[in-house]
C-alpha cells in the first residue's frame, strides 16, 4: 500500500517565517509577506502535483481566504490535484453544501476531498450566526453528514432531527465519485461522529504514543458501528540535505518570533474550547526550551499558530524515518506544509518521497510521472 502525501494551500497568506493566527486568533503579519493570490496558491499547487501529493488542504475561518471559492478557482489551474477543502457544517444547509460538492466533482473531474470542520471557538462561530455550544455543534455535525450521504447515495432524505430539518431533499446529480470525508476532533462527542459517518479520521502531530491512544480510540468505536476507519496526520515539515541544516532552519523560524506576537497568540489559544488545541498547547507550555518533544518533532510552530503545531524537523533520512514510525501506528494519509509551502514542498517532494519510495510504502499516484530522484549532499 503507497501512503498518501498532502500539501497545503495558506490561503491564509505565506512568508519565509511562520505565518501565525488561526483558532480564532488572527493571521499575523508576515502573512502579507505572499499574499493568497490565485495566481501564488496555482504555483503552490501545480508544485505539489508534480511532486506527487494527492491532494492540498485549504483551511476554514475568519482568519484566510474561503475554501470552495478559491479551490474552485485553483483548480482550473492544475490536472489532477485534489482540493480538501475545510468547511463547517453549521453555516450552509445540507442540501445545498451536498449539490455544491457534487457540481465541484462534475467541474473538477472528481477532485474534491471534504474536511468538516466542526468548530472549536464559540466567538468565532458566534461571528457567522451559530450560537450552539461545541458538544452541540457536533451532534449538529453528525445530523448534517447523515442527510449529506443519504443524498449522495441518491436517495430522497427526511430528517427531523434536534437541530436539521429537510423534507423530500434530493439531488438532481449525485457526485461520481462521491467525495470522501475527512475529520477531525478529540472530544468523546467527536470519537462518536467520526466512528459512524468519516472515512479519514485526522490527528494533528502529538508523539507518538498519544497518536496510538487516538487511533486505538477511534478504531474502536468504529468497530461498534461495523464500520472501518482510515487514519491520516496534520503536521508541519521541515527537511534537509542534513540534520544541522533543518534544525538551523527550525532555530531561524524560531528566532523570528516576536514575544509580543508569542504573548498575544498563547493567550488568544488559552481560551479555546477545541480539546486537540488544548493538547497543543500543553505540547510546549508557551515556552521556547524543550520543543523537541519527541525525536525530530518540534512544537514550536505552536508558539504562533493556532491548530497544528508541530513539525518533523530533520534530514530527509530522518523524516522518512519518523513518517516510518507513525505509519506503523496506522496513519495512512499525511498533509503537510511548511514555510514558504511553495520551497518547502520541493524540499519534501525531492528529499523525503524517494527515499519512502525506496523503502516500498510510496510510488507517485500519477504513473506518467516518475519519481524524482534522491538528492545526497555532494561530498567535501
Amino acid at each position: 500500500m503507497s501512503l498518501t502525501f498532502h500539501w497545503f494551500l495558506p490561503t491564509n497568506g505565506d512568508s519565509r517565517h511562520v505565518v501565525g493566527g488561526g483558532h480564532g486568533t488572527p493571521a499575523t503579519v508576515s502573512g502579507r509577506d505572499r499574499p493568497p493570490t490565485v495566481a501564488y496558491l496555482s504555483q503552490i499547487a501545480r508544485a505539489a502535483e508534480d511532486l506527487g501529493f494527492v491532494g492540498a488542504l485549504t483551511p476554514t475561518g475568519a482568519w484566510c481566504e474561503d475554501a470552495w471559492l478559491t479551490t474552485a478557482m485553483v483548480s482550473q489551474h492544475t490536472e489532477r490535484l485534489k482540493f480538501l477543502v475545510a468547511f463547517r457544517p453549521g453555516f450552509v444547509s445540507p442540501t445545498l453544501a451536498a449539490q455544491m460538492a457534487s457540481t465541484f466533482q462534475r467541474q473538477s473531474g472528481g477532485r474534491l476531498l471534504l474536511n468538516v470542520v466542526t468548530g472549536g471557538e464559540s466567538h468565532e462561530q458566534r461571528a457567522y450566526g451559530d450560537f450552539l455550544d461545541k458538544d452541540a455543534r457536533y451532534r449538529r455535525t453528525g445530523e448534517f453528514l447523515k442527510i449529506v450521504r443519504g443524498l449522495w447515495e441518491g436517495g430522497t432524505v427526511d430528517l427531523d432531527g434536534e437541530f436539521l430539518k429537510v423534507e423530500d431533499a434530493r439531488l438532481a446529480r449525485v457526485p461520481d465519485p462521491v467525495p470522501e470525508v475527512y475529520f477531525g476532533g478529540s472530544s468523546p462527542v467527536a470519537g462518536e461522529v467520526a466512528a459512524k459517518h468519516v472515512d479519514v479520521y485526522l490527528t494533528w502531530g502529538e508523539p507518538p504514543a498519544q497518536v496510538a491512544e487516538k487511533i486505538a480510540w477511534v478504531r474502536a468505536l468504529a468497530e461498534k458501528e461495523g464500520r472501518t476507519v482510515r487514519f491520516g496526520i496534520r503536521l508541519h515539515v521541515i527537511t534537509r540535505d542534513t540534520s544541522e541544516q533543518a534544525w538551523a532552519e527550525a532555530q531561524r523560524l524560531l528566532a523570528g518570533f516576536d514575544p509580543a506576537t508569542v504573548q498575544s497568540v498563547q493567550a488568544g489559544l488559552a481560551r479555546s474550547e477545541s480539546e486537540g488545541q488544548q493538547r497543543m498547547l500543553a505540547l510546549h507550555g508557551g515556552g521556547r526550551d524543550g520543543l523537541e518533544i519527541h525525536p525530530n518533532l518540534w512544537a514550536g510552530i505552536g508558539l504562533v499558530r493556532g491548530g497544528a503545531g508541530t513539525a518533523l524537523v530533520g534530514s530527509h533520512d530522518e523524516v522518512a524515518e519518523r513518517i516510518t514510525e507513525y505509519h506503523r501506528l496506522g496513519i495512512d494519509e499525511f498533509v503537510f506544509s511548511g514555510y514558504p509551502h511553495l520551497e518547502e514542498a520541493y524540499w519534501f517532494g525531492e528529499g523525503v518521497l524517494p527515499r519512502l519510495a525506496a523503502r516500498g510504502l510510496w510510488q507517485h499516484p500519477f504513473a506518467a510521472r516518475p519519481a524524482p530522484s534522491a538528492q545526497v549532499p555532494f561530498a567535501s
